[in-house]
């Protein structure tokens, strides 16, 4: 399909699908308001899973084609660290949908936390990090307290260690630091890594229009033990596992 029907396609059918999302965002903020307060954190996160997989679902109305390659690991009595590169604002909906059963909790922005229906509530009372990617000494800090939360009360804490996202495709280098505060909190936290592939499609001409008939994936890959590694090693052997799936699952746009 050229460019010009895609943008074409993209005109007609991307302010239908985000009339469509508003509403299941607006709609899932009162549910998870309801739920939190009568069934507590266990309904509350079974709400936003279930909001997750609407979002999800959502997409067939660009005629896109999200999918998970590899199986999700078996709780353990080990939390969990997943490690992902960032390509857009979907990233976050994929691994909570495909990762559900881990209990995920992210490290996000913290403007993200205020004026977004649902996803702004969610953030605020899952256990996520809200971090100011201006001020670095908060940034550590409100990632160690994820960590501590991680040891204490288990699950899996995720980040995207390339800072911010990739924008037109491709892998940014990867820092170690808040990897280095999750593993220092929480020692005995497995690694997972996770390599998102293509998600950057869905705003190949900016914010609007959206891209239509796209594929991407989120390719679930082999968890990494850091028992006897330093972090620093344990995030470069995560960057390099992220960057040859991505090589094998396409590479970077022409």
């Amino acid at each position: 399909m050229s460019d010009f029907l895609k943008k074409a396609l993209g005109t007609v059918l991307t302010p239908v699908f985000l009339v469509v999302c508003l509403g299941w965002l607006c709609i899932f903020h009162a549910a998870q308001i309801v739920a939190r307060r009568l069934g507590g954190p266990r309904l509350h996160r079974h709400v936003v899973n279930v909001l997750n997989g609407f979002l999800m679902g959502s997409l067939v109305l660009l005629g896109n084609r999200p999918q998970r390659i590899g199986g999700v690991p078996e709780v353990t009595g080990r939390p969990l660290i997943v490690i992902a590169n960032h390509q857009s604002t979907l990233d976050v909906v994929g691994l909570g949908w495909y990762l559900r059963r881990l209990l995920p909790s992210f490290v996000a922005k913290r403007e993200l936390g205020r004026g977004i229906p649902s996803v702004s509530y969610n953030l605020r009372h899952s256990g996520a990090a809200l971090i100011d990617r201006s001020d670095a000494r908060q940034s550590l800090s409100e990632i160690g307290k994820l960590g501590v939360r991680l040891k204490e009360n288990g699950g899996t804490a995720v980040i995207f260690p390339e800072g911010t996202r990739s924008r037109r495709g491709g892998i940014k280098p990867f820092a170690p630091a808040g990897v280095k505060i999750l593993l220092k909190k929480a020692p005995e936290a497995l690694v997972l890594p996770v390599c998102i592939h293509g998600t950057w499609r869905l705003n190949p001409f900016g914010k609007f229009p959206m891209g239509v008939g796209e594929r991407f994936c989120w390719s679930v890959l082999p968890v990494i033990d850091p028992a006897g590694m330093t972090a620093d090693e344990v995030v470069a052997k995560a960057e390099a596992m992220i960057r040859a799936e991505y090589e094998r699952l396409g590479g970077d746009p022409p």
